[in-house]
């Protein structure tokens, strides 16, 4: 996330939060397709992770992408932590470990979106390469233990790195080892999002298990091809999972509002300063009854910096996250918003999607989920491959970006976006496994070459 949220608008009910909620909602010819991806900087001469400070840190390649396009620094004190482009409406964020994350601007195709993640990439390599920085197209750091790994100057990364050892094994892990990308939709109703919920979460593992890329650990494999999938399932349940009271009957804004009140809270932020109220109770705070926030009630920015805390394999604000791959390559990168838009912007593929996982019990779906971070492709549910569902799956998604007919200057629809999974599907192989078929042969056991090969 670029930045959190300040708004003293008071809230003073639950009904205030639902309605903020389903404001979301938006006639589909508005629908828009927000792309973030996260990358892993490195020092390219020894491998090295980046620190902040110095004269070839992350500051100095803030400051060098902020000469280059002239977008407005995103401040903690005297300190920049980020970009944004008050015009078009992406930026540029640093993650806890000084992962660097692009939040794309809301774009009406995946040609657009592919071509702003290209010119991101050409931009960060002309700024970075001077410097000596390169970037890893990859889910997880593949050589440095959590120890010698930079943390990032940001109040609220300090607060949740205190917090997550309390609830879990491998939220440090999470926030400083692990890059992702997901993609952010819209949706034009209470109705519509619930069907988009469901079906994204039901199939949250096939798109793990296509862009499952993080196979080592400190230098050796780690016995996952998603390892950066398995480290969520011991980071801190209260606030992350398959939301099964998704598919429950009657779900929707007020649900959904229901369990973000109870997922404990991690900060509020006043003014620049973080105030940490890790694990108490938004409902409290709501209420007026927060006792580390005496006499102080929730506002508007409260919330909207609260659902940011929340980790589901989906994620709902006023508009839908699909939070269950890893970052990969370019061609991945682009891959990932195709997936999903041509599921869930096409009706017919929705439905069909829909009709797909409508019957699967929430322990089934929960297995399945549990199952991939180590199987990927390879997983079953009522003993049927992943890899076919994969199939059946892509070839919704591919039927609804067909119908979707927005072509680039060369007559391409957005279905070519797929190849790099409809490879996967063919092979049967994961980009993990590709790995570790190099790490055990022409790597010789190690994983410097990864510096090379995977850098963008």
């Amino acid at each position: 996330m670029a930045r959190d949220t300040l708004d003293a608008t008071p809230i003073s009910d639950r009904g205030e939060l639902v309605a903020w909620m389903e404001g979301g909602s938006k006639p589909e010819r508005s629908f828009r397709i927000g792309t973030e991806h996260e990358k892993i900087p490195f020092t390219m001469g020894r491998h090295e992770p980046v620190p902040y400070e110095g004269p070839k840190g992350i500051r100095k390649l803030l400051e060098g992408m902020r000469s280059l396009l002239g977008w407005e620094p995103i401040m903690e004190g005297e300190t920049i932590i980020g970009l944004a482009d008050v015009t078009g409406g992406g930026a540029i964020s640093l993650e806890p470990g000084g992962q660097f994350e692009l939040s794309g601007a809301p774009l009406r195709t995946i040609h657009e979106t592919c071509s702003e993640l290209n010119a991101h990439l050409a931009q960060v390599r002309e700024v970075a390469t001077p410097l000596g920085i390169g970037f890893l197209a990859i889910g997880m750091s593949p050589k440095w233990s959590r120890s010698e790994t930079p943390v990032m100057p940001k109040g609220r990364y300090k607060i949740m790195s205190n917090y997550m050892p309390k609830v879990g094994t491998l939220g440090l892990d999470m926030m400083f080892r692990t890059c992702t990308v997901q993609v952010n939709l819209d949706f034009s109703s209470e109705a519509d999002m619930v069907k988009k919920m469901r079906v994204g979460l039901a199939l949250q593992p096939v798109a793990t298990a296509l862009f499952a890329n993080s196979p080592f650990t400190e230098g050796k494999p780690n016995g996952f091809l998603s390892f950066r999938s398995e480290i969520w399932r011991d980071t801190d349940n209260a606030r992350s999972g398959m939301l099964p009271f998704a598919f429950e009957e009657g779900f929707g804004f007020e649900r959904y509002v229901d369990y973000a009140l109870d997922v404990p809270m991690y900060f509020v932020k006043r003014g620049d300063h973080y105030v940490d109220v890790a694990g108490t109770s938004f409902r409290d705070l709501l209420a007026g009854r927060n006792p580390l926030l005496p006499g102080e009630t929730a506002t508007l920015s409260d919330w909207i910096n609260h659902l940011s805390t929340i980790f589901p394999e989906v994620r709902l604000k006023r508009f839908l996250e699909m939070r269950g791959a890893d970052a990969g390559p370019s061609i991945n990168l682009c891959a990932l918003p195709a997936f999903w838009v041509g599921l869930l912007y096409d009706q017919q593929s929705l439905d069909a999607a829909w009709d797909l996982v409508k019957d699967w019990t929430a322990e089934e779906r929960q297995t399945l989920r549990d199952d991939v971070p180590r199987l990927a492709l390879k997983a079953e549910i009522r003993s049927w491959p992943l890899r076919e569902i994969a199939r059946e799956v892509l070839k919704l998604s591919q039927a609804g970006l067909k119908r979707r007919g927005f072509h680039d200057r060369l007559g391409r629809d957005e279905t070519r976006f797929l190849e790099p999974l409809e490879q996967a599907v063919l092979t049967g192989r994961a980009p993990a496994e590709e790995l570790l078929e190099l790490y055990h042969g022409p790597w010789n056991g190690s994983v410097e070459p990864a510096f090379d090969a995977l850098a963008y």
